[in-house]
């Protein structure tokens, strides 16, 4: 392990696009500095730790793996303790999401969408908890709405969802009093990649009592407030969606 970095470090999952490069940058104008996991994103990743450097040297560093190959995951926190000598939090914000109706899920959806949604967010938090215990830090998860209410022809994502919940609850349970472990749940924030139609776009936003879709950086806001300014708040899930899990 490398001397103990000055600044308080986050290795945030799935950092190199959207909703994570949001929360990265958000924490870094914060003052944490940066471990970025990517999968395939390696450009972008790139890109962003480049820009995060040019504003504060020594402030962010690339992280590579298989979020789906367990063994990986200490590897990973071992990368970052070595470079930083610390870990303050960890961010579980990876995740696959995709349809699987009921009559053509396979068990290689069942996988890979219980990989990246709740098997590698525990394994990862089971390998980091020394690193965070010692420095007293957090966890936050990144859930979703659907695992309350769920997406119609979307059983596993929302099943591995709920998953994630029950393990923010479990870990706040038992890695307190050392680490907080809470959780954001988004709704509208930013549509998925593949595209939703206009149509049910706006249907969406019409049951949603604020009337509008968030932002990326609504989310990144409830990160860092669980993150620096609710000491005494674990085993929560914040939801971030303009009220929309009130409404039928």
């Amino acid at each position: 392990m490398s001397p103990r970095h000055e600044r308080p470090v986050v290795l945030v999952t799935g950092a190199g696009k959207r909703v994570g490069a949001v929360i990265s940058r958000t924490l870094h104008a914060a003052g944490y500095d940066l471990a970025l996991h990517y999968r395939h994103s390696a450009t972008e990743a790139g890109l962003l730790a480049t820009s995060l450097e040019r504003q504060r040297p020594d402030s962010a560093y690339t992280v590579q793996a298989e979020l789906a190959d367990t063994e990986a995951l200490p590897g990973m926190v071992e990368r970052v303790l070595a470079r930083y000598g610390r870990l303050d939090a960890l961010i579980n914000n990876a995740s696959a999401f995709y349809p699987t109706p009921v009559g053509t899920a396979t068990t290689a959806q069942w996988n890979e969408l219980f990989a990246s949604n709740a098997q590698a967010p525990f394994f990862l938090a089971q390998a980091a908890t020394p690193a965070l215990r010692e420095a007293r830090g957090a966890i936050i998860n990144l859930v979703d709405i659907y695992a309350e209410r769920p997406l119609a022809r979307h059983p596993l994502y929302c099943m591995a969802k709920a998953a994630l919940a029950a393990m923010t609850h479990s870990l706040a349970l038992d890695l307190g009093p050392e680490v907080r472990v809470n959780g954001v749940a988004p709704g509208a924030v930013m549509w998925p990649s593949d595209g939703k139609p206009y149509d049910d776009q706006q249907a969406m936003l019409a049951r949603t009592p604020l009337q509008r879709a968030g932002s990326p950086e609504d989310v990144a806001g409830a990160v860092l407030w669980l993150l620096r300014d609710a000491p005494f708040v674990t085993g929560q899930i914040i939801r971030v969606d303009g009220g929309r899990t009130l409404s039928v």
